[in-house]
């Protein structure tokens, strides 16, 4: 038994075959690495020439300096477009939130003659391009005799941002147990009560998701405000400009910046989700 043992000959595997089982056990992880290189190589640019001795022009490596992280407001302009993207998405931030929460309540824990219609037309400006929403509301603006400037853009950053923030709450709101709040009631909690120590605190991550998203959205946006902000400049609508010239080192600051705030609370985040779990 044992010489036929020796005998026998094992099944090699040719080496096509293996290069094929390699690649098929890899593929994945080449993929996931092309993907990210992709994806953060203007990132890494950004932050490259953030370090750029540019002068006017930040169109050609000069040198290294820490002189623009220094003085991130040395180009002209620079701060106050991103006080006024900052104040605009604070604001669009604060009412869309408010108001996307509240019809994100009805449409999720209400039944309702209409609320079928409701729901397409919440997703109406998720899918309007959004030069179609800035000269709509351009438009409207200019039939009612409002002048472009800041409060009209708030206005359309509010009604652009409205839709994410309901899609976000409601799904939040879908994924709770209704046992919860009816413990609570078994329990003596009124109906604001109930609100106020279960419901509310389990839909505000998605209340906090919402408004992120919210913001980043109203912070990035060039097209809608181009079209409503008259001659106030925005932090998108300044790089544009700047763009023919060589972006100034000291956007690249502020971009890398943001990037590094945006990077440092996803990850306490997901620490925070990770240490309750």
């Amino acid at each position: 038994m044992s010489q036929k043992i020796k005998d026998a000959t094992i099944p090699t595997i040719p080496l096509g075959g293996r290069i094929q089982r390699w690649i098929g056990r890899n593929l994945i992880r080449f993929y996931a690495i092309f993907a990210f290189t992709y994806l953060f190589i203007p990132v890494a640019y950004t932050f490259a020439f953030s370090f750029n001795d540019s002068g006017k022009s930040n169109l050609i490596w000069k040198g290294f300096t820490l002189g623009n992280w220094q003085n991130p407001c040395g180009a002209p302009e620079v701060c106050s477009a991103l006080g006024n993207s900052i104040k605009i998405g604070f604001l669009a931030t604060f009412f869309s939130t408010i108001l996307g929460t509240m019809i994100a309540f009805a449409i999720g824990r209400h039944k309702f003659r209409g609320r079928s219609t409701s729901n397409l037309l919440i997703f109406l400006p998720m899918a309007t391009p959004e030069i179609v929403m800035g000269a709509s509301l351009l438009s409207l603006f200019l039939v009612f005799k409002i002048n472009p400037g800041f409060w009209p853009t708030v206005i359309a950053h509010i009604v652009f941002c409205i839709s994410f923030v309901v899609v976000t709450v409601k799904a939040r709101i879908a994924s709770l147990d209704p046992r919860l709040e009816q413990a609570a009631m078994d329990l003596y909690a009124n109906e604001f009560e109930t609100f106020r120590r279960v419901t509310l605190p389990l839909v505000a991550p998605g209340i906090a998701g919402a408004a992120l998203l919210a913001f980043s959205l109203s912070f990035d946006d060039f097209i809608i405000t181009n079209f409503n902000s008259g001659t106030l400049t925005t932090f998108p609508k300044f790089i544009y400009v700047s763009a023919a010239r060589g972006i100034p080192a000291q956007a690249n600051v502020i971009g890398s910046a943001m990037f590094f705030l945006a990077l440092t609370i996803v990850i306490v985040g997901q620490l925070v989700n990770r240490r309750k779990g």
